[in-house]
């Protein structure tokens, strides 16, 4: 496995993600301790929402850039936790599959934008833009986790 897949799933510069979404309930996955502005099931969802986006980029099939930044959180809570997450880490495994296809990594995808010429990107810019997002996204969970009393998961993160 590669350095880039190993940011979309592994152990790379920090835990894996399905590490940081261990073992966190229902409950907790919905609280928005403090100021905070979204919740772990926010956050997740969120990115769960923009790797889908970037998958059917990079496989070529054209999904439009959402018109409102609104459209990458949930609308509601609908959908149960676990799904959300368990859709999310499966997105990873799919996006480091696609990692680790090296012959495929310079071909040039569209990534199409709402009142702007389309942007195109390399597979690989892409997929670095998505480890990059869910490396945001997932420090984020891990201090909410760290609010909320609830890190390290069981299979460890780091703690310092």
């Amino acid at each position: 496995m590669n350095e880039l897949a190993m940011s979309l799933m592994s152990n790379s510069a920090f835990a894996p993600p399905k590490n940081i979404l261990q073992a966190i309930p229902e409950r907790i996955a919905h609280e928005k301790p403090g100021l905070a502005p979204h919740s772990i099931y926010d956050e997740v969802w969120h990115m769960d929402f923009w790797q889908r986006i970037t998958l059917d980029w990079v496989q070529g099939r054209a999904t439009a850039y959402p018109a409102s930044a609104l459209e990458g959180f949930p609308p509601n809570a609908d959908e149960p936790w676990a799904t959300v997450c368990k859709r999310f880490l499966a997105g990873t495994r799919s996006a480091a599959a696609v990692a680790c296809d090296t012959d495929g990594l310079d071909r040039v995808v569209a990534c199409p934008r709402i009142g702007s010429p389309d942007r195109t990107m390399s597979v690989r810019d892409q997929l670095e833009s998505l480890a990059a997002h869910n490396a945001y996204h997932l420090g984020r969970v891990v201090l909410l986790r760290q609010l909320l009393g609830t890190w390290p998961p069981p299979d460890g993160g780091d703690t310092w």
